[in-house]
């Protein structure tokens, strides 16, 4: 009896060609004898260590796929996928442990021939077996952002010992075919005896370039390279994977961190404080010219970070009040008093890329609006982004003063209450970090000046994640990554499946009808117009809505190392590719022996 895949699409697998690499609309720029990616040195030496510091945080777990615990940082470079990204391209994918592809025309299903030679660290095959399994355990017992991310997979089959399928319930989301290749794949045979849903320090085996070496609870992990690794000479990791050791060091306080950096502890950061980086560098070791600088420019859109409302909570439900508190951020006073006037304001969640909104809707967008128009602001409509608030911090808060009044609440002996219930309005901003001390101070200082009851609490990350599951906050930092072809990652961003899911990536609880349809839209856009008209028309409904205050962002990487490191140049056009460095192990020496002599 035929599945109904087959009847949904009359292609037969036996008469779909077998491809190397897949692309989200055009065909994939590499061809299929390609020998490597176009930005990685092939010849690149091996050996050396890469330090970093985790800052702000602790672990708990090896296991970075479920919501308990706290999950060491890097634990993906142990696991490989069925597919490997070229940063070189928007999004096309080429075979690592799949090495040939069968896409169904109508997009149905997808089959993938496993690699007959590919091996888990302890010696097992991966077998398609291994695919199947690692699906549904992450479904069922993984962190949600993986049944949103996968949502429309209705099944996968082991069709043979190395041959697996993915079968959709619907052809609609055009990158679903490509992410299913994104898949981590878990070996079968160690996690079906162990509880898989409890955080655990055991340096699991996964089929990856690299080992777990050495666990040292909440203080390092050691991440080593496997010499036997079973692809290191497939064309997807020629001139990768290239350091021996990459280690990770924890810190609680980033001063300390950067101390650590100074005295040559740590070779290796991202330097996302900007006095550091325009004042900071005045040390001997930079001076000397043993540690450098270097600027990468962003080749996707520049992520949002914001100060996220928990809208589940009633003195947050009128998007008067979230704007009055938006307009409590005086950004200009913080670039130029802070920040050196080193950063720009992110006025869209897809900054910095052709899907953001700008000035009013166009004809596309109001096709897509106008149905809801009585569910939308007028402002999604007649007024045009970015959204024009005064600069001035005086004409800010009397804005501000009136968006309150309008929304019900009145002054009482000098503090700010809700005219009906009485109740002051109180903010509480939680982090774990006090990285972003210096920013909320004055934030909370224009909220005082209009009557509003405002505090911080830092807390430690154990508490601060208990916080965020049980949704105990009322405003908290979040990070919304966005890539050039957003997706089915966008239904845990903003959908109302995922308001209520712990440690969803839906911090603020949003349920929106309008915001749910656009998702779906953007999900089974089907040409690169189609998306970004159904972006813009998102973006615009998510800014109006006013469910965040927006940070700032620079449009670039900002990297301090000490100068031990090779790395290919010009730097891919999409993305940063930290695994085609390499360590010039003869500098690595001399700096060695210079640190000690100090």
């Amino acid at each position: 009896m035929l599945g109904w895949w087959a009847a949904a699409s009359a292609a037969d697998p036996d008469s779909v060609a077998t491809v190397h690499g897949l692309s989200l609309y055009d065909e994939p720029a590499l061809p299929a004898d390609f020998t490597h990616f176009p930005y990685v040195e092939p010849d690149a030496p091996k050996g050396g260590t890469m330090t970093q510091a985790a800052v702000g945080s602790s672990f708990d777990s090896t296991n970075p796929f479920i919501i308990r615990g706290t999950p060491a940082i890097g634990t993906s470079q142990i696991y490989d996928t069925l597919l490997a990204e070229n940063a070189d391209e928007p999004f096309s994918l080429y075979g690592l442990l799949a090495e040939g592809i069968r896409l169904d025309p109508d997009r149905y299903w997808i089959e993938f021939d496993m690699r007959p030679e590919a091996r888990f660290h302890d010696g097992e095959p991966v077998t398609a077996d291994d695919v199947v399994y690692s699906f549904n355990l992450l479904i069922e017992e993984g962190n949600p952002f993986y049944r949103g991310y996968y949502a429309d997979v209705e099944n996968v089959v082991a069709l043979d010992r190395h041959t697996v399928r993915f079968e959709f319930a619907t052809n609609h989301s055009r990158e679903l075919p490509l992410i299913v290749g994104q898949l981590p794949i878990l070996p079968k045979h160690y996690w079906e005896e162990r509880d898989f849903s409890a955080p655990t320090l055991a340096r699991h085996p996964g089929s990856g370039p690299y080992r777990i070496a050495n666990v040292e609870p909440g203080r390092r992990i050691v991440y080593q390279r496997d010499e036997d690794y079973w692809g290191r000479d497939l064309p997807v990791n020629v001139g990768r994977h290239n350091i021996d050791r990459m280690i990770f060091d924890y810190y609680r306080d980033r001063d300390i961190a950067w101390e650590a950096f100074k005295a040559g502890v740590m070779d290796y950061r991202i330097d996302a404080r900007a006095a550091t980086w325009a004042i900071g560098y005045d040390f001997p070791a930079y001076r000397d010219g043993l540690v450098k600088r270097i600027t990468v420019p962003d080749g996707q859109p520049a992520r949002m970070q914001a100060f996220v409302f928990n809208l589940r909570r009633d003195k947050f439900q009128d998007p008067r009040v979230r704007e009055a508190l938006n307009l409590t951020f005086d950004f200009p006073w913080l670039n130029a008093n802070l920040f050196y006037d080193s950063y720009r304001r992110t006025e869209s969640y897809f900054q910095n890329s052709e899907m953001a909104a700008e000035g009013l809707p166009s004809e596309a967008e109001l096709e897509l609006l106008e149905p809801h128009r009585d569910e939308l602001p007028d402002r999604v409509f007649d007024s045009p982004l970015p959204i024009d608030h005064p600069e001035n911090l005086r004409e800010r808060l009397r804005l501000a003063h009136d968006l309150l009044i309008e929304a019900g609440y009145e002054y009482r002996g000098g503090t700010l209450v809700h005219g009906d219930t009485g109740r002051p309005l109180t903010v509480e901003i939680l982090l774990f970090d006090s990285g972003l001390e210096r920013v909320v101070h004055p934030m909370l200082r224009n909220m005082s000046r209009l009557g509003i009851q405002g505090r911080l609490r830092i807390v430690d990350i154990n508490q601060f994640l208990n916080r965020l599951r049980s949704f105990d906050f009322d405003i908290v930092t979040g990070h919304f990554p966005q890539s050039n072809n957003p997706g089915n990652e966008q239904r845990e961003f903003w959908t109302s499946e995922f308001a209520e899911v712990p440690q969803s990536r839906n911090l603020m609880g949003l349920e929106n009808p309008v915001v749910d349809e656009l998702v779906e839209r953007l999900i089974r856009a089907d040409s690169r117009e189609e998306l970004n008209t159904v972006t813009r028309a998102l973006d615009r409904v998510l800014l109006w809505n006013f469910i965040t205050i927006p940070h700032y962002h620079s449009g670039e990487t900002r990297l301090a190392v000490w100068d031990k490191f090779g790395y290919p140049q010009p730097f891919p056009k999409y993305g940063f590719d930290l695994t085609a460095w390499w360590v010039d192990t003869e500098r690595e020496a001399e700096i060695n022996r210079r640190l000690r002599r100090r």
